[in-house]
């Protein structure tokens, strides 16, 4: 366990809750297969995980880390200041490119065929990028997620460099356009990568979101992937 790590928690857990005596803490960093952290409290005592990749962070970013992992147990709310700065560090291009070197060494992806029963992904990857990006995307590995996911449609893992299509689009009654879209959509995250304004993570820049507008089908995508 490390004494720092642990000191720091303790401390900003008499900031948080002043007339509450500090519980037994056991915080230790993990070789979690991402930035992950955690914080469960068993028996009255607090049990802290933290990733390892932020073994050498400053210390005002484990203390911003600590203050979110305590308020988010106990219900308070997160100062604005320990979110941005913490959001700030993890979003960085060191960490950021240490966290994906970590996901492909210790994180496993189960891919599945790019083939389904109606689509495959592979053929309209290759074929929208032919007609609308002129060919300049490297093709990723393409997938059918395991479940039938309708909460999330698609997502493109930079650490897998993989794009994973909902297979509940796998269906004779789902439109190609449907199936395009959500694919499109995922190689715009390919062309347009996470970009860090400040402390907040830009997923959707304003020229992702104006090429999205592009697609040659877009209102019909739309319309079906709200009746869903």
């Amino acid at each position: 366990m490390s004494e720092r790590l642990l000191h720091i928690f303790q401390e900003t857990y008499r900031e948080l809750r002043p007339r509450t005596p500090v519980p037994d803490l056991t915080v230790e960093f993990y070789s979690f297969a991402n930035i992950n952290n955690t914080i469960r409290l068993r028996s009255g005592k607090l049990l802290v995980r933290v990733s390892d990749l932020l073994e050498g962070a400053p210390d005002p970013v484990l203390a911003a880390l600590a203050h979110i992992l305590l308020a988010k147990m106990y219900r308070q709310p997160i100062e604005r200041a320990h979110s941005a700065r913490y959001r700030k560090y993890v979003s960085s291009h060191e960490i950021a490119s240490q966290a994906r070197l970590i996901r492909q060494l210790r994180g496993r992806k189960l891919l599945r065929s790019a083939r389904g029963h109606f689509y495959d992904l592979n053929a309209i990857f290759d074929d929208l990028n032919a007609r609308l990006f002129h060919g300049l995307l490297g093709r990723p590995r393409m997938s059918w997620s395991q479940l039938g996911a309708r909460r999330m449609l698609g997502h493109y893992d930079p650490a897998h460099n993989a794009i994973v299509i909902s297979r509940v689009f796998d269906r004779f009654a789902v439109p190609r356009c449907a199936v395009e879209y959500i694919v499109y959509h995922e190689m715009l995250h390919l062309k347009h990568p996470v970009r860090l304004r400040g402390s907040r993570r830009c997923v959707h820049s304003a020229e992702f979101r104006a090429e999205e507008k592009l697609f040659p089908h877009l209102d019909a995508a739309k319309r079906f992937l709200r009746r869903m």
